[in-house]
């Protein structure tokens, strides 16, 4: 029998795909066992805290085993799929015991390589290996069993395995009072799904005197809620770090915001003016860019905006950089890409990241390492058709930019009352670091460009 204790086969490991990230969940397998892989080759996808990542193989082989199922989250460290490097054939569906997960060999990483798009880390707990799903894999039966079967006595009892169904399915069921052990499966391979759990809770419900209903602590009541009218979304991946950075800034920093109006009617020109020049063809051109770059001169003006606080030290940080953060609405949850030394880009050159980052964050394929280091963020809510909001800062950053939608108003303009496109600012920043002076001079300053938007030309 071809075993997985063979030199050829090298075993992957979850990496860590972000700074300090203990854990991912795997979303989809690009190889199953049997197939040809090569040293860089994407197998898989994984969602962290921070974004989806795809994760490349170290080496060329025949891919033996998954260690894993699509939907389960793995420790940083542990073993996810394991490739047999000699390139031998596919492994055939176990027949004999198989050797128990809760301690896999570990196996030398190649000396000299760099990993192709991530790093390697390993956590300190690791992930119980769930049992095999589908037709290739089988329950391990103790050695004392078969051979009792063998000579004719009854087999000693064999632990049932557990069935395969996802965390929010194992919670449904626990909240409906339903045994999974008695669920009939329908999903992929034996999964067991939300509807299944659903069915099976219908006929207790239906008919009480048929079966008793399962037997619950006291201290730990049912909870119940209505499917049809009710809804349940687990919260994980980016949008549990964001909840929980949310929830930390706003605990953490003391945070102040204040408003300006602003007519942006000549910014708005500007824009269309831009739009037909050559030196912008083929690059995203609207108002958020002329508005970045105007909070990037106002920070030239005023640097002491641009800086984090040092609980540790108790020191201000001030930095001579700006790494130019936007807030991006995708289907995983709201990200803050940001754009590195962003006040070293040209206008064009910030057209060309804005719309790099912008498509990469739509197309969820935004890395942690461009989420990692920013200074100061804009959010644009106005695309949404709100006036302003009062934003929340990104942790370690000092202050962030609101943009309400962009409106024709009447304004009063030359001393008379005109329509003019007007828009409502909203800077929100920490007041440890920046006192209402500073927070309302750069607020002005902004305001200032916005209205005469040549001046980014002389104060650039």
């Amino acid at each position: 029998m071809t075993t997985m204790t063979e030199a050829s086969v090298r075993e992957f490991k979850m990496p860590d795909v972000g700074e300090g990230l203990t854990e991912a969940e795997i979303l989809k397998w690009y190889v199953q066992p049997g197939d040809t892989v090569t040293d860089g080759q994407v197998v898989c996808e994984v969602e962290t805290a921070k974004a989806a990542v795809e994760l490349p193989i170290p080496y060329d082989g025949v891919v033996r085993e998954l260690h894993f199922p699509e939907g389960t989250t793995v420790d940083v460290g542990t073993t996810i799929i394991a490739v047999d490097v000699a390139g031998g054939a596919p492994a055939p569906a176990q027949t004999e015991p198989a050797v128990p997960a809760e301690a896999p060999a570990e196996e030398p990483k190649p000396e000299g390589r760099q990993p192709v798009l991530v790093g390697y880390g390993v956590a300190t707990s690791s992930t119980k290996r769930r049992p095999r799903k589908g037709s290739e894999a089988t329950v391990p039966v103790p050695a004392q069993a078969i051979q009792a079967e063998l000579n004719g006595h009854a087999a000693p009892a064999v632990d049932k395995p557990r069935p395969l169904a996802k965390p929010p399915v194992r919670k449904l069921a626990k909240d409906l009072g339903v045994d999974l052990d008695t669920v009939t499966p329908s999903g992929p391979d034996g999964v067991i799904t939300r509807e299944d759990v659903h069915a099976a809770a219908t006929p207790a419900a239906a008919a009480p005197t048929v079966a008793a209903a399962p037997v619950t602590p006291a201290s730990a009541p049912v909870a119940s809620y209505d499917t049809a009218r009710e809804t349940r979304i687990p919260v994980k991946g980016v949008r549990k770090a964001t909840a929980t950075a949310m929830v930390g800034s706003a605990f953490t920093a003391p945070h102040v915001t204040e408003f300006v109006t602003v007519d942006v009617t000549r910014t708005m020109k500007l824009v269309e003016e831009l739009k037909q020049d050559k030196e912008f063809q083929g690059l995203r051109v609207n108002p958020l860019l002329l508005i970045a770059k105007a909070l990037l001169v106002a920070i030239k003006r005023n640097p002491d905006i641009n800086a984090s606080w040092d609980e540790a030290a108790q020191e201000i940080v001030q930095k001579h950089y700006v790494n130019l953060g936007i807030a991006a609405a995708t289907p995983r949850g709201l990200i803050v890409p940001n754009i590195k030394d962003a006040h070293d880009k040209t206008l064009p050159q910030l057209a060309g990241a804005l719309g790099e980052l912008v498509a990469t964050a739509r197309e969820g394929r935004t890395y942690p390492a461009a989420m990692q280091g920013g200074t100061i963020t804009i959010t644009n809510v106005g695309v949404f058709g709100v006036d302003t909001g009062t934003p929340i800062l990104n942790p370690g950053e000092s202050a962030i930019l609101a943009i309400g939608a962009i409106k024709l108003q009447p304004w009063v303009h030359k001393g008379k009352v005109k329509p003019r496109q007007v828009t409502t600012l909203a800077l929100s920043f920490d007041h440890r670091l920046v006192d209402g002076e500073l927070g309302s001079k750069f607020l002005a300053d902004v305001a200032a460009i916005l209205e005469q938007p040549k001046r980014l030309i002389s104060w650039a």
